[in-house]
């Protein structure tokens, strides 16, 4: 009975030394354990799988490739975008397992560049992540308001809907979003928990659901893996190649894990595991999703035209039934919400990050976290300040309000890409050997190269025009909102980073893994205190 009764006790102590270990790690690395880690495995995974939430977001996204590309594009562009995202994140877990710290990109573009260049290259590619991270926070207001739209427009065909009436459904979303990551931070494992299994199950359930109903008037599997629709006026393989756009989009922000990775214990072994996990998860239940719904639909132009929009249109082709199609559409709706949640839960970490390491305007307020709340709280208000202003922009001008999205997503791609290429160039040797994660030889040549040459490939494709002939109402303004980031990014380290910016603060002590070059001229010597801690934990 004594045994049974100290097994939990050992648990917990085995726990809080892990813990221990793990700040003293983080100490190393330049920065004090403020925030608790209170998510397990399960619980980042679902909070990474909420952000990504890949097959809600294909659903929602499919009249991107439908015109550009047809099914073939829609199934096929999902399982090239996975496997070349696969990739990119397998570049970035070496880095994650050897550097765990919610900086992420910037910190970790510090650690691998040349001397000369590492405060700038890191100073940017903060800006830039911070950018994308606040501009993608927009993104899950904008689709659980549109869903919202659509059930009233299906239900009510007389309806005409206008922007103030998705706008304050959008604040709605982002209003929520703060309240739970501001007062209920305890609850957040719980949180992403319930948001994993519940997309689970709303995948498994509409699956099955649409398919039995439309049985048995189903496309054929030519139809569904092998048409090709070229409606956007771009030559044929540049069309198709337009459709990889929303396998794109429906798996970026899979470095989330990395900005919250010092709220999980063990991050330099589960962090890469996690961001592989959501990524590999994502694409199964896409294709097996959008090939259920391609099976289920009646007629292409009614889907890209439905003014209920695409999800709910299909929905309709095979339940025959306004509520039942309505009922399935509560399981989207609901993910959304946890990703409206789980993007504000991210990019306040990866403001805060940044802030800390005194790259943002008046760092110091951001880089608080509220004694009573543990949540840097400011960081939180400055985000939601931003998804406010997006939506008042959103009131004014709808393109303008994409083009900002859309950025969002070439400004988190091209992050992503940043790190490796640096350690590209300087012949992989800029890691640690001993690194929990590592992808050997010539494996992590070609996993870079290849995760590289995808970021280069859909930035560009990202700034098209969707379809010619060009004008004034269908130009990508995406070129523009992006070329803003940057000149932001340009314009604060000239007048401001340059002098207070000083980089990522790494402790000696803590790179005795591997030769650094990149932050040599910000290294701090160990103090007596880090020495203190090892020997504890020793």
């Amino acid at each position: 009975m004594g045994e049974i009764e100290e097994l939990p006790r050992r648990r917990s102590s085995a726990r809080h030394s892990i813990i221990a270990q793990d700040a003293a790690a983080l100490e190393h690395l330049g920065h004090k354990q403020e925030l608790k880690r209170n998510f397990s495995m399960i619980s980042m995974l679902g909070l990474a799988f909420a952000i990504l939430n890949t097959w809600t977001a294909l659903a929602a996204s499919i009249t991107l490739a439908l015109p550009s590309g047809g099914p073939s594009s829609v199934v096929w562009g999902l399982i090239v975008a996975g496997v070349c995202n696969l990739c990119l994140a397998a570049s970035l877990a070496e880095f994650l397992s050897a550097y765990p710290t919610a900086g992420g990109q910037y910190h970790w573009a510090a650690i691998v560049s040349w001397k000369n260049w590492s405060r700038s290259i890191s100073y940017i590619t903060g800006w830039i992540n911070v950018s994308g991270w606040v501009a993608l926070t927009a993104t899950g207001g904008l689709l659980g308001s549109t869903f919202i739209i659509n059930i009233i427009s299906l239900l009510h065909p007389d309806y005409e809907a206008e922007a103030w009436h998705q706008f304050l459904i959008y604040i709605g979303f982002t209003g929520i979003a703060l309240f739970i990551n501001a007062f209920s931070t305890r609850l957040l494992p719980l949180f992403t928990k319930a948001a994993f299994f519940w997309s689970l199950t709303g995948f498994v359930i509409i699956s099955i659901t649409i398919l039995a109903c439309a049985s048995p008037n189903y496309q054929s599997g030519e139809f569904v893996y092998g048409e090709f629709i070229n409606e956007v006026g771009w030559p044929d393989g540049l069309a198709w190649l337009l459709g990889l756009l929303q396998g794109a989009f429906a798996l970026t922000g899979f470095d989330a894990v990395a900005h919250m990775i010092e709220e999980i214990p063990q991050p330099q072994i589960r962090g890469p595991r996690i961001m592989l996990y959501c990524i590999g998860i994502g694409m199964i239940t896409g294709f097996v999703f959008l090939s259920c719904l391609l099976f289920c639909v009646n007629n292409i132009d009614d889907v890209i035209e439905s003014s209920a929009g695409p999800l709910l249109q299909i929905f309709m082709d095979a339940t025959k039934n306004p509520a039942g199609s309505v009922c399935l559409l509560m399981f989207p709706l609901v993910c959304m919400l946890f990703t409206s949640t789980t993007l504000m839960t991210t990019s306040s970490r990866m403001s805060y990050a940044f802030a800390r390491d005194r790259g943002l305007p008046f760092s110091y307020i951001f880089a608080r976290v509220h004694p009573g709340l543990d949540v840097p709280l400011n960081a939180l208000l400055w985000t939601a300040a931003w998804v406010v202003v997006f939506g008042c922009i959103f009131l004014g001008s709808t393109s303008t309000f994409n083009a900002i999205t859309s950025a969002s997503v070439v400004a988190l791609g091209v992050t992503y890409a940043i790190p490796p290429s640096i350690n590209v160039l300087r012949g992989r040797k800029m890691l640690p050997p001993n690194r929990a994660f590592k992808l050997p030889g010539a494996i992590g040549w070609i996993l870079n190269l290849v995760g590289i040459s995808w970021t280069i490939l859909t930035t560009v494709l990202f700034v098209f025009p969707p379809e010619l002939p060009v004008t004034s109402e269908n130009m990508n303004y995406c070129i523009v909102a992006f070329g803003v980031i940057l000149l932001i990014a340009v314009v604060t380290w000239i007048f401001d980073g340059r002098k207070n910016y000083k980089g990522p603060l790494v402790v000696f002590e803590g790179l005795e893994k591997g030769a650094v070059e990149g932050v040599e001229a910000v290294l701090e010597p160990a103090t007596e205190s880090d020495s203190t801690t090892k020997g504890a934990l020793a």
